[in-house]
């Protein structure tokens, strides 16, 4: 064993505040509106809010709920609940009662901090929350207080500011526990440790690119993979965390303007809304802003839109189960002088493994054998490393599964370019399968937006006599538009393989998760209902 005084200590993100504090204690940390705390000032409201939970019983192996939008008390939390050697669980503030009922009792929380907007609809259920002891309301929107217990001001205030120690004695031990979005089913409980989210939230600032003087805006739900892990990356570099409680792109765009933003994230159906609003308003950036997109592979359209304004891409991929982001399309000088679209088509790519990450292949998933680099043999894209997840909590029937073969499977289809860079081709459950020959609807989907009446798509496989199954492209026309459904096919006919153009058009709204997801089960579910489909 490592002599832990010399040679060897803990690896946990919750240290990376007492840097920034050292070295930044009277640099502004946290935006939010006309508020603002310094680094000083932040830590000790996150010493607060750690005292004021042990004081309430919470320790090593417990876990605190937060309902609560992108605002400083979820910030703080990141630093506060792990620093306790408790685990935080943040929850999605778009889900329904029953569904955060069900996530409140299956990770055995005994705190709930809730957001007063969303604290209502908390409220609603607290008879069924058997296990919590303490209710928090954190009084945003107004004074109201729907849970029974106090404002988190004066949860803070009544408690001390004496410094917390971080109380784990392995770094491996949960940090956090991340439900998925429950497309299929009951969402699963993701865990994460101490160095996963140490290495992982360090990959992206060396990915992203940022430093001491960025300023991050959080566009990103801090619920969904506690914010890819950048909760504690700014952190890291000293950067600024400018908050947003509600994403809408007119309040986006004002706020990059008068604070000066440099950097954010943001999923693709986010920068679909920011490119038609840039569109239809005529905005164009007066400084130079990095973007960070990751989620379902964004196409090339939406990317040429953003950039056109300004802006510069860049294409993470992951899952939550690999603490967000795990791979980047790594630009390259060769690739300065294509067009425009050729450049939007490379950066649409999934790429390389992080460097911090290091382990990601393309593999047969049956023998696990690499596919060749030859950007047209699908397989399934694979993972290993320290930043996997702990497993699934309470579930190691699911667990297993996932870690088949020594690594994690991620359900996610893909080619290997000559190159390494890894391209995403579909989810398993939807390549379609017509009449011998895979076609791919991400491929679909990307031709399908560079049509100027498509807003937003999702491309499914649907019965069909004599081949099978066919795509059906699922369509929300720009407002305005009214485009004709032959006139749809043929614009794909003329730029793509003809036998892969969709069969049957529909237009009308798409049903998404409460993370913005395309639940495209929904849709198969209606196609498919009555009959089996087998997907090899």
């Amino acid at each position: 064993m490592p002599d832990k005084l010399v040679n060897y200590d803990l690896l946990s993100p919750t240290n990376f505040l007492a840097r920034s504090v050292t070295v930044f204690p009277d640099k502004t940390a946290v935006v939010y509106g006309g508020t603002s705390y310094t680094w000083t000032q932040f830590q000790e409201r996150v010493f607060r809010l750690a005292n004021a939970l042990k004081a309430r019983g919470i320790g090593p192996g417990d876990k605190v709920a937060f309902v609560c939008p992108n605002i400083p008390p979820m910030l703080e939390a990141h630093y506060a609940v792990p620093l306790l050697g408790a685990a935080l669980v943040s929850i999605n503030i778009r889900l329904s009662a029953g569904e955060i009922s069900y996530i409140i009792n299956h990770s055995d929380a005994k705190a709930v901090v809730a957001d007063n907007e969303f604290g209502k609809v908390v409220a609603q259920i607290v008879s069924e929350l058997t296990q919590v002891e303490t209710f928090v309301n954190i009084c945003d929107i107004d004074d109201s207080t729907p849970l029974d217990g106090p404002d988190y001001e004066s949860f803070l205030a009544e408690s001390s500011a004496d410094p917390v120690e971080l109380a784990i004695t392995d770094e491996r031990e949960i940090l956090s526990i991340n439900y998925t979005s429950g497309t299929t089913g009951r969402p699963k409980g993701v865990m994460y440790h101490h160095r996963g989210a140490y290495l992982n939230a360090i990959g992206e600032q060396l990915e992203f690119k940022t430093h001491s003087q960025s300023r991050y805006l959080w566009t990103l739900p801090m619920f969904h993979c506690n914010g890819w892990c950048f909760t504690w990356g700014i952190t890291a570099m000293g950067a600024t965390h400018v908050c947003l409680r509600k994403v809408e792109p007119r309040e986006i765009y004002r706020i990059i303007e008068e604070e000066e933003i440099t950097h954010l994230c943001a999923a693709p159906t986010i920068l679909i809304g920011m490119s038609v609003y840039a569109k239809e308003s005529g905005i164009k950036l007066s400084h130079g802003l990095e973007i960070m997109t990751a989620g379902a592979p964004p196409a090339p359209t939406v990317i040429l839109n953003m950039e056109s304004i300004g802006a510069n891409i860049t294409q993470t991929y992951g899952l939550t189960e690999v603490f967000g982001p795990h791979s980047v399309c790594q630009w390259q000088e060769k690739w300065d002088d294509l067009e425009p679209m050729a450049k939007a088509g490379i950066k649409a790519r999934q790429g390389i493994p992080y460097i911090v990450a290091e382990h990601m292949d393309v593999v047969d998933p049956m023998t696990m054998t690499p596919v060749p680099r030859d950007g047209a043999t699908m397989g399934e894209i694979v993972m290993r490393g320290n930043n996997v997840m702990l497993g699934y909590y309470k579930d190691e029937k699911a667990t297993a599964e996932a870690f088949q073969g020594g690594w994690f499977h991620s359900g996610d289809l893909a080619v290997m370019h000559p190159d390494n860079y890894a391209q995403i081709m579909d989810r398993k459950k939807d390549i379609i399968i017509s009449g011998g020959e895979n076609i791919s609807t991400v491929e679909i989907e990307n031709v399908l937006y560079t049509h100027p009446d498509v807003l937003e798509v999702a491309v499914i496989p649907v019965p069909d006599p004599k081949w099978g199954e066919v795509p059906k492209a699922f369509i929300v026309p720009h407002n305005g538009c009214e485009p004709d459904p032959d006139k749809i096919i043929s614009f794909c006919k003329e730029n793509l393989a003809r036998f892969k153009a969709p069969k049957h058009i529909e237009f009308g709204p798409l049903p998404k998760t409460a993370t913005g997801k395309i639940q495209k089960f929904k849709l198969r579910e209606k196609e498919w209902e009555g009959r089996d489909r087998m997907v090899n």
